[in-house]
């Protein structure tokens, strides 16, 4: 699979983020979940923000594709053959910056797996397109929350 290329653009370019970058990645996150995960009340969403807002300083490697001015406004985290995390701002959702961080991942990084919210079916059908398939189910969210998680594997 190869990265897209834009009306005769080069294709994105991928970078390791930084400490300082943790911020705007929170915005992007946040965004993108308010975006997507119609399926979150505001309580599960304020309760996940402290957390990913510390993992966003701690967690490493955090791959992501910057705008003209240098800012991120996609980015993934994988650990192992697991992507752990995918997020694209919503403005900029639909430009090929998520499929080319996924391919970046099984190409380069070994990815074979990822989890999505059961509710989360743009995502599901996303990651289904790209050749991942439903390996098991979990009924509950890593936090014990009724959140249903499907497992997917390549």
């Amino acid at each position: 699979m190869r990265p897209p290329v834009r009306d005769g653009a080069l294709p994105m370019q991928i970078s390791l983020a930084e400490a300082a970058d943790a911020p705007r990645l929170f915005e992007v996150w946040e965004a993108s979940v308010r975006a997507t995960h119609h399926f979150l009340p505001e309580h599960a969403i304020a309760k996940l923000a402290p957390i990913v807002r510390e993992l966003l300083h701690t967690f490493t490697p955090i791959h992501c594709i910057r705008d003209a001015s240098g800012l991120p406004y996609a980015f993934m985290g994988t650990s192992g053959s697991m992507l752990e995390m995918l997020f694209v701002d919503p403005a900029r959702r639909g430009n090929g910056a998520g499929r080319v961080l996924v391919v970046h991942a099984i190409e380069r990084l070994g990815v074979t797996e990822v989890d999505v919210n059961e509710d989360n079916a743009q995502a599901l059908g996303f990651y289904e397109h790209l050749g991942f398939r439903r390996h098991a189910r979990s009924p509950v969210d890593a936090f014990g929350d009724p959140y249903p998680i499907l497992h997917l594997k390549r």
